[in-house]
């Protein structure tokens, strides 16, 4: 599945998880480094908007549907991809990094969070080392100098893995900086993902995801942050079908 935004193509490579942690295991065996993205709606509205984004977009090697529009879509242009919500890569990606004796790193979010899902993940991964937690300050810019300091300590640490808890544009902004200043690493942009983790926020109940209204549920618990957010994301969908259609 193709989508274009700034004179930028963004590929969705990577169909499936199974495929999500070949990529990633192939890339460990060969000490290789590599940025994951889960692209959905609201990546969308931002890729538009905003050419440095599309730019830090397009340096993902990976890059996996984490919406389900974006597998709708998918289908509608016959290129079909599974839904692969960063959230729930969490887990299988650490377990991942244990079996292959890659220390993991995290990135983002708040200190309390950060302590509370490293002990969320050693509980259920046990073999699995966390070198590194850093909590940015707000205001965080990954394009900054102190940016480039944090890079430099998260391969000082020792992690082939950085789990990336910043949010849509920065951690893919931060990714794509890191493929340049340190290429050894591995990022996986979660966003929230350490928050579910760690009991900070919470999904959707499971009935929910699985009629495909998690959207609806979130704006429900935030309404004033993300209606406005989901109606620029209803904006787009014509032209993102039209464009599916096209495909075909």
């Amino acid at each position: 599945m193709i989508f274009k935004a700034n004179g930028h193509e963004i590929v969705v490579n990577t169909p499936t998880k199974a495929a999500l942690l070949s990529a990633v295991s192939e890339r460990f065996a060969q000490a290789q480094g590599f940025a994951i993205a889960t692209i959905n709606l609201d990546h969308l509205v931002k890729l538009d908007a905003c050419e440095h984004f599309a730019r830090a977009y397009s340096a993902q090697d990976i890059v996996v549907a984490d919406g389900n529009p974006i597998v709708w879509l998918s289908r509608l242009a016959r290129r079909p991809v599974s839904l692969v919500p960063g959230s729930e890569m969490v887990l299988p990606l650490a377990e991942l990094a244990a079996e292959k004796h890659i220390k993991v790193a995290l990135f983002g979010s708040t200190k309390e969070s950060l302590a509370a899902s490293a002990q969320a993940l050693q509980n259920k991964v046990p073999e699995l080392e966390i070198s590194c937690q850093i909590a940015p300050p707000m205001g965080f810019d990954p394009e900054s100098d102190a940016a480039a300091d944090m890079l430099t300590e998260l391969e000082a640490s020792g992690a082939g893995l950085v789990f990336l808890a910043l949010g849509a544009p920065k951690q893919e902004a931060f990714a794509a900086r890191g493929r340049t200043l340190v290429p050894s690493l591995g990022f996986a942009s979660i966003g929230a993902g350490l928050d579910f983790l760690s009991g900070a926020q919470h999904r959707a109940p499971k009935w929910v995801q699985a009629i495909a209204m998690e959207w609806a549920w979130r704006a429900a618990q935030a309404p004033k942050r993300l209606v406005p957010r989901y109606l620029h994301c209803f904006a787009i969908l014509p032209r993102l079908l039209f464009n599916a259609f096209c495909l075909r």
